[in-house]
């Protein structure tokens, strides 16, 4: 399906050469703010108290609440979540570095509940127990100077994105919740189709919609809560329990175009986020992206499929 007639184009367009993604200055900002954050989860971890909760960690950084996790996520490589993980254990390393103590101290004075639950996550990310590296000095060294940063960078853009600036007009979807792995979502739209079918609304489609929730600290990509959308032509359609109207749209949007599977979207949301946005002179408003899905799998092959990924913007 092609763009839909309430989207007007406005006159900016930006192409972001991978090598030369972000301003240094300006993208230096963006991470100075999230190793503020990491610096809050560290203290917290090594003093063996509560964690910050989102609004605190939010001001830290001097993000919206709404897309602090997103925009974490996207600058850092990994979620809030998968940070903390990492300081307890790196802790953990540290105080195992002392001959004398104690696995089950250790265990609670980095946050765990318990011996057994640190035990699992140590084995799982070093396979050896606490117990085997208690006191042995270079190899926890080795291991500490592993996870002193994300496995996995927070990537800037490898590929040049174009991305463009549009107003978009305020309209409404129907809309059904979906909650689970993305690459399953085809069966969800298919029971929205379905729907669809059995209300005689299949000849008034006028376009197909998605809205990616982000899930919390832990909420990795491509998972969690997912609005099915459907827009239709020739005014509201009524909606009953499985369906609900959503409006889409409004103000400012920065617009890219995917070309490629469907799967991993959410990545590629990230990445135009971590790509994009701290040099843009924009800041995201608090409203959900929402993805425009161009083609139907069924009828277009995967590398060709088309999909237009909506960041909501406001002048910074």
């Amino acid at each position: 399906m092609g763009t839909l007639p309430w989207i007007a184009l406005a006159t900016l367009a930006f192409t972001l050469p991978g090598s030369i993604a972000m301003k240094a200055n300006t993208r230096q900002d963006y991470l100075q703010r999230i190793d503020r954050v990491v610096a809050a989860l560290q203290g917290a971890v090594e003093q063996g108290g509560e964690l910050p909760e989102l609004a605190r960690l939010a001001a830290v950084a001097h993000l919206s609440p709404f897309h602090f996790h997103r925009i974490y996520r996207a600058l850092s490589g990994e979620t809030v979540g998968q940070t903390v993980a990492r300081l307890r254990l790196l802790r953990a390393l540290q105080l195992l570095a002392e001959p004398s103590e104690r696995v089950t101290e250790t265990a609670l004075a980095v946050g765990y509940e318990t011996p057994q639950a640190f035990a699992r996550a140590f084995r799982q990310a070093f396979d050896a127990s606490p117990s085997e590296w208690r006191g042995q000095h270079e190899r926890l060294q080795e291991a500490m100077q592993r996870l002193r940063s994300p496995a996995v960078a927070g990537d800037a853009g490898a590929v040049a994105m174009r991305v463009e600036v549009v107003s978009v007009e305020p309209f409404r979807v129907v809309a059904t919740r979906y909650d689970g792995d993305y690459r399953d979502l085809d069966k969800a739209y298919g029971r929205l189709f379905e729907w669809a079918a059995g209300h005689a609304l299949l000849e008034r489609m006028a376009g197909i919609y998605g809205v990616a929730h982000d899930g919390g600290p832990d909420a990795s990509y491509d998972r969690g809560a997912f609005d099915c959308a459907i827009a239709f032509h020739g005014g509201d359609v009524a909606t009953d329990g499985y369906t609900f109207p959503l409006q889409l749209g409004g103000g400012l949007w920065a617009r890219w175009r995917h070309v490629g599977s469907y799967d991993h979207l959410g990545a590629q949301t990230d990445r135009l986020v971590a790509a994009w946005l701290p040099d843009s002179g924009y800041v995201l408003r608090d409203e959900a992206p929402f993805r425009h899905f161009l083609d139907d799998p069924e009828d277009v092959p995967e590398a060709a499929l088309r999909a237009d990924v909506y960041l909501p913007i406001a002048p910074g």
